[in-house]
């Protein structure tokens, strides 16, 4: 996700070996079918562009790990799938880091990551487990909310909107403006917001109503929330989709209050997975990359850093998040299943039902 604010199972016995052998191999150690070959010193992390990966956290890993390590920056997250498909006989690198659930499932089927249990994960990451492979490891989440404008709604004399179904309705026309759901990452996991509330049969039907009622929509997140969106900006349009996690980026300088807030029934939960690419040059290295994102001292950075909640139980969220930007708790969901499966003509059918 840009701004602010956008795995099980079948392990058989080889395979678990295999980790097992590797677990206990030392950089530099030899490992392959070549004994006589030299490992390799440096782990290649391809990641996405929001990433952040500080000089003090680069050198806290490569001091503990004894690898050294490279970022490769691949897009935003979709883009990031789809290029760690393509790549998939010859890796880009040894572990990628951003792709989501939207994205992660069609990954998994292509065989794109090798099986890896970080002994790091908490009882929250694995509660935010990918279904049906353990080659993914939950590094952290966020939920793509549709925002509001109070101060808006109360100028105006109009009732805040709680929930999808107020969007249609008559007091509520051309004040919302979304992202696009073929090119934006939060739209897309609107797109299932919209699907998991209305059904495969219903989310079109709810989208005319949408597109009646003055919906606009644009190709990102930073045109919505920053250009259109009067809570952040000199835009007219009051409701915009966003990160539940935005309104503690909104807090007033004495930190009393926020000028927005989320509307937590609107919500979509987009999980972030790390996984060791199949056939990377280096394994080990790419499974301990992973095992330092969960440590606290990565994990306690990623609410500031990259605007999503950590996956571990013991990080303390800052205190604005705390008190500006609880976790939904209740979010729309959708079976990753079923995303895999449709996702593709689910967005063919929405941008011919309403880009054209």
């Amino acid at each position: 996700m840009q701004f602010l604010v956008s795995k099980r199972l079948f392990i058989g016995v080889a395979t678990v070996a295999t980790l097992a052998l590797t677990g206990c191999a030392m950089p530099g150690s030899s490992q392959g079918s070549d004994p006589g070959a030299e490992a390799p010193k440096t782990v290649k992390v391809v990641v996405h562009d929001s990433f952040q990966f500080s000089a003090e956290q680069k050198a806290e890993f490569e001091k503990e790990s004894g690898f050294q390590v490279e970022i490769i920056t691949n897009g935003d997250g979709g883009a990031l799938a789809n290029k760690l498909v393509l790549t998939k006989d010859s890796p880009l690198g040894d572990v990628a880091y951003g792709i989501d659930n939207t994205f992660a499932s069609r990954a998994v089927a292509e065989d794109v990551f090798a099986s890896y249990a970080s002994p790091n994960e908490t009882e929250l990451g694995k509660s935010l487990a990918l279904p049906g492979t353990d080659s993914l490891t939950a590094v952290d989440y966020g939920d793509v909310c549709l925002n509001l404008d109070p101060q808006w709604f109360a100028d105006n004399n109009v009732a805040e909107p709680t929930g999808l179904e107020d969007l249609v309705k008559p007091q509520y026309k051309d004040l919302t403006v979304v992202t696009n759901a073929a090119t934006s990452s939060p739209g897309l996991s609107f797109l299932f917001a919209t699907i998991g509330k209305f059904g495969s049969d219903g989310y079109l039907d709810y989208w005319a109503q949408l597109e009646a009622n003055g919906l606009k929509v644009v190709d990102g997140w930073e045109d919505a929330y920053y250009v259109d969106f009067s809570g952040t900006g000199d835009g007219d349009r009051p409701i915009s989709l966003s990160y539940a996690s935005s309104p503690a980026f909104t807090v007033t300088e004495d930190g009393a209050q926020t000028t927005t807030k989320a509307m937590l029934d609107t919500c979509f939960r987009q999980v972030e997975y790390a996984g060791v690419l199949a056939n990377a040059a280096n394994p080990q290295g790419g499974q301990a990359f992973i095992d330092y994102l969960l440590k606290d001292s990565f994990q306690s950075t990623i609410a500031d850093a990259m605007y999503m909640y950590p996956a571990s139980d013991s990080v303390a969220l800052p205190d604005a998040w705390a008190q500006f930007a609880p976790v939904p708790s209740a979010p729309i969901s959708l079976d990753p299943a079923e995303i895999a499966t449709n996702r593709d003509a689910w967005i063919k059918a929405w941008s011919a039902a309403v880009i054209g």
